[in-house]
């Protein structure tokens, strides 16, 4: 392996390639899409009257990797790796969920998109750590979108948040 090969990219080689035939390269940044899609979640309000919360963290990883369909590249670490969809209108029509998790862990939270296969939801908080949600649970991706990528896409266990 060339030696510059993991020190020109943020991401691990497998995450990097994986984004890359995605169409994500360093620098991308759809900021028009982005506000689309935060004016479209802060219009919503359930008929509960529940309501999005959106948030710089949200937007920026919007801008960079909103609409990408992003599918891992090799077997997974410790589980399989997921196929991801970021498209925050995934979590329109769960407002109540995340904001009963934000309460939970003292933050706001903002729908990211899917993981393909399962549907879990995708989220990230106003301090940019990421979660996923799902049937069997709530789960630590990581402190920043980066993370939360690489951990996804090589297949590496998260961490259940627990009621604590």
């Amino acid at each position: 392996m060339h030696p510059d090969r993991t020190s020109t990219t943020r991401f691990p080689v497998a995450v990097d390639a994986a984004l890359r035939a995605a169409g994500w390269q360093p620098g991308r940044w759809d900021i028009k899409q982005a506000e689309y899609w935060a004016d479209t979640l802060r219009g919503h309000v359930s008929p509960a009257g529940h309501e999005h919360s959106v948030f710089p963290a949200a937007v920026e990883a919007w801008a960079e990797f909103g609409g990408l369909h992003i599918t891992p590249s090799g077997p997974g670490r410790q589980i399989a790796p997921a196929a991801l969809h970021f498209e925050p209108l995934h979590g329109l029509h769960l407002a109540r969920t995340l904001g009963d998790l934000g309460r939970a862990l003292g933050s706001e939270v903002c729908p990211l998109g899917e993981e393909s296969e399962t549907q879990a939801l995708l989220a990230i908080d106003a301090e940019g750590r990421v979660y996923s949600l799902d049937h069997s649970g709530d789960w630590y991706l990581g402190d920043t979108i980066d993370q939360a990528l690489s951990a996804l896409l090589t297949g590496v266990q998260p961490t259940r948040l627990t009621v604590g």
